[in-house]
């Protein structure tokens, strides 16, 4: 290559970088004067662009629990900033921010534009536009966004879930539904109703909670169900997290214990264990075993009891819970047919009821047993199953032997209110004979009586099914079963005779001043009976039932819609407001609980699409 043609390379060299260089130089100048030009925040109130969105979730009466709403993304371009520390100090009750971290965030970026808090809810971008107006807050804009809120906070979160930033699902229903849930061809996603019920989640969190603190628990789980149907009515896992604030929270607190966490239940499953022994006459209900304070098995194998119940029989193994009894009774079948009995109930696999993560538990091959397995299995340890596991299995004793498989999604609503998919219950299986399961429930409804292990969950004027457990947990650096570090729980059907809920709770390491299960968990499913059986209608002896039709008329609301104008909203309940939130027309900012006592704009105002109506209620 001669002189002359490395002189034109290199020119085409230096004219290429310099185009580059200056395209660059151009788009910055381009979004610089586009920011300067457009008064900050005044993009977040123009009329909304049409786009799709993400479908709601709602609770099984039409609460809503995940909607997609227009949100802002607040920014500063630091050449506009005219006094920093007013500036920051105006921001920190807005954006929940120390102003010493606004500060230093703004000061030590290497761009003049930054972001400061992203997904605002509208309530702060009102504060935000109140502020402008008054000459403050300069540098600062918003950026309008779609995103996601979750109007009941951490209420049923880990089954909700939350969304990451490009509004995907991420965990819970979110996740799991997420191909329903998103737009798609142009349309707006679909909603998906759960079968929790916000009510009944709401009283069991609030017990789970008060439980959790009084017994000094690493963690709590509290779950009702409908046995007959199958349909999870609410379902707690404490620690729990807010999904409008995920950043904050850990791993811990956004797992669903009741699906994902396997565990040895301890003695509640001697509900299952020997109601298969039963039905597989192994034993017959007079069958007896004497009890003098542990089992044993030649030289080798022992196993200790709580106490020395002498002669026992199968109620009086569920009634006191002796580990001697069910582990002679366990003797009476062989292995291979114990071990399929208890993957009858569902043990060792997953439910399926719509929970992602979910576990199976752990129950080891036969093949893998040591000779003490199948007695220890039968109290409840050398076995590890989820929450959700034992509530389907315990709609095999409340449904006279049949077992009914868990749901916590009832059905696909689209966009224009059609309803797309059913998940109808499933068909149930028979596992145990109606015998089987009368008589158990006859057992553990015996057990909350004066000297029974349940006595604590008793209920005056309704026959309560109980069994209660307490299972030690493996010590990880021992590999040996603790002597501090407990599981306690208790099981409950009701009423008695002919169960329409099923209630389970479990207490992670109660460091408290007790750690069984009949004096920590007992007493709690007692207060949560208590509860949902007013709320449920369920019939008392002391009360007298009322027949109807079931039929309510309720007269329609005329003057909810918007028309050319705004409406008077004053003194209507937040709960009559929700249609509204659905509306892609408006943004509807709702501060405060109760009654709506004012609203702007006034009632009159001309309606514009896109506008923000403020509602306040107390």
């Amino acid at each position: 290559m001669n002189l002359s043609e490395n002189r034109n390379q290199t020119k085409r060299r230096f004219f290429l970088i310099a185009l580059i260089l200056g395209a660059a130089a151009f788009s910055i100048l381009v979004r610089y004067f586009a920011i300067m030009l457009n008064p900050p925040g005044a993009e977040f109130f123009a009329a909304p662009r049409q786009v799709t969105e993400r479908g709601a979730i709602l609770d099984r009466n039409g609460r809503i629990m995940a909607l997609q709403t227009r949100l802002g993304n607040i920014s500063v371009w630091r050449p506009d900033i005219t006094a920093i520390e007013e500036l920051v100090v105006d921001l920190e009750p807005l954006l929940e921010i120390p102003a010493a971290k606004i500060r230093s965030t703004i000061e030590s970026s290497s761009s003049d534009f930054l972001y400061l808090k992203k997904q605002a809810e509208q309530s702060v971008i009102q504060r935000i536009q109140t502020l402008r107006s008054q000459g403050k807050l300069a540098g600062v804009s918003i950026e309008p966004v779609m995103g996601r809120i979750y109007p009941e906070k951490n209420l049923a979160a880990q089954i909700v879930g939350f969304t990451g930033s490009n509004n995907a699902g991420l965990a819970g229903v979110e996740y799991s539904f997420d191909a329903e849930l998103a737009p798609r061809n142009g349309r707006n996603g679909s909603q998906v109703v759960l079968t929790i019920d916000t009510n009944i989640q709401y009283i069991l969190e609030d017990i789970a909670g008060r439980a959790m603190e009084e017994n000094k628990a690493e963690a709590v789980m509290l779950m009702a169900m409908d046995p007959r149907t199958g349909d999870i009515l609410g379902s707690a896992s404490l620690p729990g997290f807010d999904p409008n604030d995920v950043q904050n929270s850990d791993e811990i607190s956004r797992m669903d214990r009741t699906a994902i966490w396997a565990y040895e239940p301890g003695s509640v499953f001697k509900v299952f264990s020997i109601s298969a022994l039963l039905d597989s006459e192994a034993i017959t209900p007079d069958t007896v075993f004497v009890c003098n304070g542990q089992y044993t098995r030649g030289d080798r194998i022992t196993i200790k009891c709580m106490g020395i119940h002498g002669r026992v029989n199968a109620a009086d193994i569920i009634v006191h819970s002796c580990n001697a009894g069910a582990a002679y009774a366990s003797d009476r079948l062989g292995a291979a047919a114990f071990a399929q009995a208890v993957e009858n109930f569902g043990f060792g696999s997953r439910t399926g009821a719509g929970v992602p993560g979910e576990t199976p538990g752990f129950f080891r091959p036969v093949a893998e047993w040591s000779e003490r397995s199948r007695p220890t299995i039968t109290m409840g340890q050398e076995i590890s199953v989820s929450a959700l596991q034992v509530l389907q299995a315990s709609t095999a004793v409340a449904n006279d032997g049949l077992l009914m498989p868990p749901r916590v999604v009832s059905r696909i609503i689209s966009d224009d209110g059609k309803t797309i998919q059913e998940y109808r219950q499933a068909q149930p299986r028979r596992i145990i004979s109606a015998e089987t399961a009368a008589n158990m429930r006859r057992y553990m409804e015996a057990g909350t009586e004066d000297l029974g292990i349940g006595r604590f969950a008793r209920i005056r004027d309704i026959a309560l099914a109980v069994k209660t457990g307490t299972a030690q947990v493996i010590d990880p650096a021992t590999r040996a079963y603790s002597e501090t570090n407990y599981i306690a729980s208790c099981l409950a059907l009701l009423p008695a005779e002919n169960p329409s809920l099923v209630l389970y709770m479990v207490i992670v390491r109660p460091m408290g001043n007790y750690y069984f299960g009949s004096r920590t968990a007992a007493p709690a499913i007692r207060e949560a009976a208590e509860a949902l059986i007013d709320y449920l209608g369920i019939p008392r002896g002391r009360n007298p039932q009322v027949s109807h039709t079931g039929e309510l008329s309720i007269p329609m609301d005329e003057n909810l819609s918007i028309g050319d104008i705004v409406p008077d909203f004053t003194g209507r309940a937040k709960r009559n407001l929700v249609p509204l939130l659905l509306r892609n027309d408006l943004l509807l900012d709702i501060r405060g609980e109760g009654w709506v006592v004012r609203q702007y704009p006034p009632p009159g105002t001309p309606f514009k699409p896109g506008m923000t109506i403020t509602l306040e209620l107390e």
